[in-house]
């Protein structure tokens, strides 16, 4: 896999309507992005690999990585290769999901 993939700009209320193409060592992947976040002072993105088909993958493997964004604004995307700083990054991932689990059944209750 790259070092640094290039992503397309993105804004995280965008976030929905944009898909991220990756060079993986098996081939191209799509993915959907899940969404951009703060976690021990750095900035991640969760991608979602998609099937062939476009329809969400049912394993629900996600891929997160290192964000930032260059000089000229244009994102980028890093792995994240040490256990501690991806244990942070999925920690707060995790923290997320469960967020937006309360938040969807306070809606269907109201």
């Amino acid at each position: 896999m790259k070092e640094k993939q290039i992503a397309i700009p993105v804004r995280p209320e965008e976030a929905d309507d944009i898909r991220v193409t990756l060079e993986l060592d098996n081939g191209e992947v799509e993915c959907e992005i899940l969404t951009i976040f703060e976690a021990g002072g750095r900035d991640y993105i969760a991608l979602m690999p998609l099937n062939p088909d476009g329809t969400e993958n049912e394993e629900g493997e996600v891929y997160l990585y290192r964000y930032a964004e260059d000089a000229e604004g244009l994102p980028q995307i890093d792995i994240i290769d040490d256990d501690a700083e991806y244990e942070v990054a999925a920690d707060r991932f995790d923290e997320f999901l469960d967020e937006n689990l309360y938040e969807e059944m306070d809606e269907e209750e109201e």
